[in-house]
């Protein structure tokens, strides 16, 4: 990666392709001014090193290489890694469509990275056992529930924090940047709180979402982290509720119940979507994060 990186040239290529969307060969090198031998030669490094994606496209004469970018951003962190920043921390990462329980209503569906799955807008679907490869859903009305680990009762811990972190957006046939919807979370059958979502978007095609999936569906939401603490619940710096760490239950069950759906008590329940691994601006699913009292050092934990 850091050998695609090492070039000016390859920068350009993958500043034009974030910035602009998908290109051919023929067209990164009439807007970088450069011999389409070079671009040919750069990309093949940007794609050995996994920085862009490549697919073949029917072009007048024959086929095309179109190339995309596979990421907005990358880190690379050089800083030795600091004892104190995972301790006291279990982080859980549940995959998409891995939920133990759902009632939406459609518009509604889900699909993995490589199709849809089912048929659209049937309920009943959601049940289907190919459910686990969900790497996007969407549903107008209802919710879906999670059953997480409670690692706390296995390492005899008390919990000071919990946090739960996922991509979502609002619902609506195609896309509209201005569809506000009221989001709401349940831990263990308490209500957290609400978030309002902007909207739905669709304006470009979120870093991580495959190219087979239409232009016109949701592309990307807003990476949320919900934050329960000992005084109240907090979406970011914005306090949602009341509700509290000790009102959960916590130290009782050996599993941690999350529900993610549409309160029809509130004034906006316009649906959701809910972004996984391989969709999306975030490649991850829905990750849980225990914050414990006196542990020394804690793994991180993937399912």
């Amino acid at each position: 990666m850091l050998r695609g990186l090492a070039s000016p040239v390859r920068l350009r290529i993958l500043r034009l392709l974030n910035r602009h969307g998908p290109k051919n060969i023929n067209q990164i090198a009439e807007v970088l001014g450069l011999p389409q031998s070079t671009i040919v030669t750069n990309v093949q490094v940007l794609e050995e090193a996994e920085l862009i994606s490549t697919s073949l496209g029917k072009a007048a004469k024959g086929q095309q290489k179109v190339c995309s970018a596979r990421y907005a951003e990358i880190v690379v962190n050089l800083d030795p890694e600091d004892p104190s920043r995972e301790r006291n921390i279990v982080e859980v990462e549940m995959p998409l469509g891995l939920y133990t329980s759902s009632n939406v209503s459609a518009p509604c569906g889900l699909c993995s990275t490589e199709r849809i799955l089912g048929v659209l807008d049937v309920p009943e679907l959601f049940l289907d056992p190919r459910r686990v490869q969900a790497g996007l859903i969407w549903f107008g009305r209802g919710y879906v529930e999670y059953k997480f680990p409670n690692n706390a009762k296995v390492l005899n811990q008390a919990i000071t924090a919990l946090e739960f972190e996922m991509e979502m957006s609002s619902e609506v046939p195609g896309t509209n940047a201005d569809w506000p919807s009221d989001i709401s979370l349940w831990v263990n059958g308490r209500k957290i709180g609400t978030w309002t979502c902007p909207g739905d978007y669709g304006d470009r095609r979120g870093t991580y979402t495959p190219h087979w999936w239409k232009l016109e569906g949701s592309q990307y939401g807003i990476l949320t982290t919900w934050h329960i603490t000992a005084d109240g619940t907090y979406l970011g710096e914005r306090r949602l509720s009341d509700v509290a760490t000790t009102d959960l239950d916590l130290d009782r069950h050996h599993s941690i119940k999350v529900r993610i759906g549409i309160d029809e008590k509130e004034g906006r329940p316009g649906g959701v979507n809910i972004f996984g691994r391989g969709f999306g601006n975030h490649n991850q699913d829905i990750k849980m994060r225990l914050h414990l009292e006196g542990m020394k050092a804690l793994p991180h934990v993937a399912i």
